[in-house]
């Protein structure tokens, strides 16, 4: 059996629609709602010594990824056959895709940035990254959306889809659960580095190969694929995380900048490194076209799916 046409048909959904501000003010987000119960075990949980915090974080991974896990495991066992099951397991998938939502977030930087309207650009883009934007000028504003797109192609839209073809429901929901958890509890803070360990492991455990995937499909529609692929492989690993470097390092060659760099966190300058250095500073015309580099991997990824659906299969 192939998920492929699920999760073919799950992304044309959230291409169409997104997830609508309407339903979302009516019934919230499956990723709110697997927030509530971090949050909840979190609050209860984290506190006493290291070793206890380590193994509380550990049992709360257990928890909220088994239990997503199993949600996917009886849903998809209750599908009908045939196009019914494959219509009624994308409407499943569709909430845990972001594919429209994150053009949208990097389309609500470029617009103002390219205005001259710095304020404006600022707050959008402190919406999508973690790090101080407040003094943040052009190049900075441009960097930082990029970053977040090439990231955020990897672990919220290419990862899902893997895991979806790989596992159907259970996979993709699995999947998410990990995700929300390392973006929760998974930082290196005196609060969350015991009881978010397990956590940020497992989120790069599982973002491994589709985070290379995400680079390989950026680099192949750029134009310039073997350099992209060459940068890709020469710079990923000086980033800092295992897996976020890949997409960056490609999307930096493919559209002929530099990214990453030293950047600030509340008071802390992090001094890292620079994936493509010979790169120009990145622009506002940059991050229209780094959503066009976007549009050309999402499409490259559909047709890889229709691919998928088109082989055979015993």
């Amino acid at each position: 059996m192939t998920f492929a046409p699920m999760i073919l048909l799950a992304c044309l959904i959230d291409l169409a629609v997104g997830w609508p501000d309407a339903l979302f003010r009516r019934i919230g987000h499956p990723v709110t709602w697997v927030g509530r119960v971090i949050s909840l075990l979190e609050r209860r949980w984290n506190h006493g010594t290291r070793p206890a915090r380590l193994a509380l974080g550990a049992i709360t991974v257990l928890l909220v990824v088994g239990g997503a896990a199993v949600m996917g495991v009886l849903l998809q066992g209750v599908l009908p056959d045939g196009f019914a099951g494959v219509a009624i397991g994308a409407v499943l998938a569709w909430p845990l895709l972001a594919l429209r939502s994150m053009h949208q977030h990097v389309r609500a930087v470029a617009i103002p940035l390219t205005k001259g309207d710095l304020p404006a650009a600022r707050q959008a883009v402190s919406m999508i990254v973690g790090r101080d934007v407040s003094r943040a000028d052009d190049a900075a504003i441009s960097r930082a959306a990029l970053e977040s797109l090439a990231e955020n192609s990897a672990d919220g839209i290419v990862a899902p889809v893997f895991w979806g073809v790989v596992a159907g429901l259970p996979g993709i929901l699995a999947y998410k659960a990990i995700n929300t958890l390392d973006s929760m509890i998974g930082h290196r803070t005196d609060r969350y580095d015991a009881f978010g360990k397990t956590a940020a492991r497992l989120d790069d455990v599982v973002n491994l190969i589709p985070a290379r995937l995400t680079g390989v499909l950026f680099a192949l529609v750029s134009g310039r694929a073997l350099w992209a692929l060459r940068v890709m492989l020469r710079d990923a690993r000086a980033h800092r995380s295992p897996n976020a470097g890949w997409p960056e390092a490609a999307m930096a060659a493919a559209l002929g900048v530099r990214l990453s760099g030293p950047r600030q966190y509340g008071d802390v300058i992090a001094p890292e490194p620079w994936l493509n250095p010979e790169g120009a500073e990145a622009d506002a015309a940059d991050l229209d076209r780094g959503l066009a580099l976007y549009r050309r991997m999402l499409g490259a990824m559909l047709l890889c799916l229709a691919a998928i659906w088109g082989l055979p299969h015993a």
